[in-house]
């Protein structure tokens, strides 16, 4: 970088002198070919004459030298306009390669460079957040593991020592938070496979409507033992098929029909609506639970969020659930949101996919 008003300044010499020896050239020629065809009029032949005299030109060396300079000083001005901010780039760029996420650049300078500094201060924002999730994951990961590790150290000790009997009951409930540890770490390595874009996928045609119906069935025991009303409804005209992955769909509606389940009380309600909207496949999730409050909604997706924080996990949710069925959707090309009107008011998960299946 700081060789480049070396460069510019040659480039400057060379196009000063080029130029010079081309105009020097056309002048020689013309002046030629004036004088060798028909007689020009007296004030042209006293121009040449003084040309030819030298009296128009100062001495070529002193030329040369003066352009020269006039070359150095305009590559050096030159130089330090383009210089400043790409040196500036460069050492925020070490900084961001040294894990300062918080480095950024003045843009200024050309439009190009506006351009470029406005792009980096966008990507290290980008990787700013990045960081900052990737720690909080972390956090969020070992508080979870920690609990269930603790219970399974602190009973197998307590066996060691006498103080619990070795029987089923005891047995059972380290099982239970094995369980639980399992059901986490697949569940992080689905979400990690699903957002570093290598989750496998087996695109085919499926019966959405069935598949939708399918999940219901099988929830439909644990919804009618709290007497909670749980219904499939078909809006409109329903595609027979759709291209999508029949085993990770499935798990997605098993998410949210969970997620249903667990914050509807008993005698409540859920619904689950099909409708193909233009080139979109909607299912909607609604249920009559406890609502979601305003400034949670844009958390629902983040992983291992958990509104309630007092509430303590079971063996079978991780807090993952939401968070790998947007990574699942969006994975096949599609979205997913949440609406609520607030506490107590029910919610509703909609799903999109487009009928096509992914690009």
């Amino acid at each position: 970088m700081s060789r480049l008003w070396v460069r510019l300044s040659l480039a400057f010499t060379a196009v000063f002198i080029v130029s010079t020896l081309v105009i020097g050239i056309v002048m020689r020629l013309s002046t030629q070919s004036s004088l060798a065809g028909e007689a020009p009029p007296p004030e042209v032949i006293a121009y040449f004459e003084q040309l030819r005299s030298g009296r128009s030109f100062p001495d070529p060396t002193l030329a040369l030298v003066v352009v020269g300079s006039i070359a150095i000083v305009a590559g050096i001005l030159v130089s330090r306009g383009l210089a400043a901010p790409m040196s500036e780039l460069e050492d925020a760029a070490i900084a961001i390669g040294k894990q300062d996420f918080t480095r950024r650049v003045t843009p200024h300078g050309s439009q190009e460079m506006v351009a470029v500094a406005s792009a980096f201060n966008e990507m290290a924002a980008q990787l700013e957040l990045a960081e900052q999730m990737r720690r909080k994951m972390l956090s969020d990961v070992a508080h979870e593991l920690r609990h269930p590790l603790h219970v399974l150290q602190g009973n197998l000790q307590a066996m060691v020592d006498g103080i619990y009997p070795l029987s089923e009951e005891e047995i059972e409930r380290l099982i239970v938070q094995t369980r639980h540890l399992t059901v986490l770490v697949n569940d992080l390595h689905v979400l990690a496979q699903a957002e570093a874009r290598q989750l496998p996928l087996h695109i085919r045609q499926v019966d959405i409507a069935q598949l939708v119906k399918d999940v219901a069935s099988a929830y439909q025991p644990l919804a009618d033992a709290r007497s909670i009303g749980l219904h499939v409804e078909l809006l409109g005209t329903v595609p027979a098929a759709i291209r999508v992955d029949q085993d990770r769909t499935r798990q997605t509606l098993q998410n949210l029909m969970e997620n249903a389940l667990r914050h509807t009380p008993d005698g409540g309600q859920i619904h689950i609506e099909l409708e193909a909207v233009g080139d979109q496949l909607v299912i909607k999730v609604v249920d009559t639970g406890q609502g979601i409050a305003a400034d949670q909604l844009p958390l629902l997706f983040d992983r291992l969020y958990r509104g309630d924080q007092a509430r303590p996990r079971t063996a079978d949710s991780t807090g993952l659930g939401l968070a790998i069925a947007r990574a699942i959707l969006e994975a096949q090309g599609g979205r997913i949101t949440a609406h609520s009107d607030g506490l107590g008011f029910g919610s509703t998960f909609t799903i999109e996919l487009p009928l096509d299946g992914p690009k």
